[in-house]
């Protein structure tokens, strides 16, 4: 499948690398067909993991988001997901899911920010995620 998208240009997404999101996202409910990907490194002698990844919808070239795991961000989560949930991700064994989350910079020279309230939760061998929205997020910030 190939997708065109207006920040990344012409993207090759094999079928296999396609992740569902069977209820969408939070405002792009009708996007629900997501491929996962990270951008080049600025360096080409840079060997470090990528901070961060972009997930790109295959329904709307237009929407993409900027991923990364809370742990950048020195934040764990304990999320318990309902019977139908786990069903809905085919949930077999825990160490199968990964947990991320959406980034947002409102404009230049603002602080990059993550959505903690919305974390993704995402089945990575049966390809499934969702959007797992907290009504009350309890945490403590550490000062340094």
């Amino acid at each position: 499948m190939n997708i065109d998208s207006p920040r990344y240009g012409s993207l090759d997404v094999e079928p296999s690398r396609i992740i569902e999101f069977p209820r969408g996202l939070a405002g792009f409910e009708d996007c629900r067909r997501f491929t996962l990907f990270h951008p080049e490194p600025e360096s080409a002698q840079t060997d470090a993991a990528p901070r961060y990844f972009i997930l790109q919808s295959l329904d709307d070239p237009g929407v993409a988001f900027h991923i990364a795991d809370p742990a950048l961000f020195d934040f764990t989560y304990e999320i318990t997901l309902s019977d139908e949930d786990t069903a809905m991700l085919q949930i077999t064994d825990p160490a199968q899911t990964a947990v991320v989350v959406i980034l947002t910079k409102e404009s230049a020279g603002q602080p990059l920010r993550a959505n903690l309230n919305a974390p993704l939760v995402i089945n990575l061998e049966s390809r499934r995620g969702l959007q797992h929205m907290f009504a009350r997020l309890d945490y403590q910030l550490a000062a340094e």
